[in-house]
């Protein structure tokens, strides 16, 4: 929700993994299982005050969702409906332009939607964003790591600083990525808890950790719970 990462597999695999950095006030969102929404089997965790969610996926489709677009907005309620509800609507939607260029974004507060769409021979990986006036389509190359950050929790600097933290990573020999990205997740930093990717910002903390995984076909969800230091897998195909 706050960062993610994705990353490239052999053949069309890919491995996204996203921190969630919420106020420990929010009540405990419910681990991830599978839900049928309309005619459609989608595990995801559940945050139990909206009924929507940050990252979910199925077989087809992966996305996962960060707070604010482009820059800082100004936060401005009510809004008509959440975001994490927003991101479960796009599931419902053949692909990525027709959801850009369909959906209805008014009265939703900005947002990025990351989307992993799971196809042979070659996923395809794209970028919503939606600035509270328009929304914009980005189609990313597919082979290529990225990390984003979310623009309302951390200024431009800091964003780039992550980047240069990913970057560093990635320099580095891996013998198992999806495991060691998850420890890039904990604790790369400079000892700062205000903007390591590890937050504690008192009352605002990363509470979780949401990784899935898509390989030959396969999809599998680890959720990390660090608050009451729960861990879950579902191995989902």
């Amino acid at each position: 929700m706050c960062v993610v990462t994705y990353l490239p597999d052999t053949g069309s695999g890919f491995v996204l993994t996203s921190n969630r950095d919420e106020s420990i006030r929010r009540p405990a969102a419910v681990p991830p299982r599978r839900y049928l929404i309309g005619e459609q089997l989608i595990t995801f965790p559940k945050d139990p005050q909206a009924g929507g969610t940050w990252i979910a996926t199925t077989e087809r489709l992966t996305l996962c969702l960060l707070n604010g677009a482009f820059q800082k907005h100004v936060h401005r309620p009510p809004y008509r409906r959440s975001r994490g509800l927003v991101l479960l609507d796009a599931f419902s939607y053949d692909s990525p332009h027709a959801f850009a260029a369909r959906y209805d974004f008014s009265g939703v507060e900005p947002f990025t939607l990351v989307m992993v769409e799971s196809k042979e021979p070659v996923n395809t990986l794209h970028e919503v964003c939606w600035n509270g006036t328009e929304a914009h389509l980005k189609c990313l190359p597919p082979d290529s790591p990225r990390i984003w950050s979310s623009v309302t929790l951390y200024s431009e600097a800091v964003v780039r600083e992550r980047e240069g933290w990913f970057q560093a990573w990635l320099t580095t020999p891996h013998t198992d990525e999806a495991a060691q990205i998850i420890d890039f997740h904990i604790s790369a930093g400079k000892g700062d808890p205000t903007n390591d990717l590890r937050v504690n910002r008192g009352s605002l903390k990363t509470v979780s950790l949401t990784q899935i995984q898509g390989k030959q076909s396969e999809i599998s969800i680890f959720y990390q719970d660090f608050l009451h230091e729960g861990e879950y897998l579902l191995q989902l195909s």
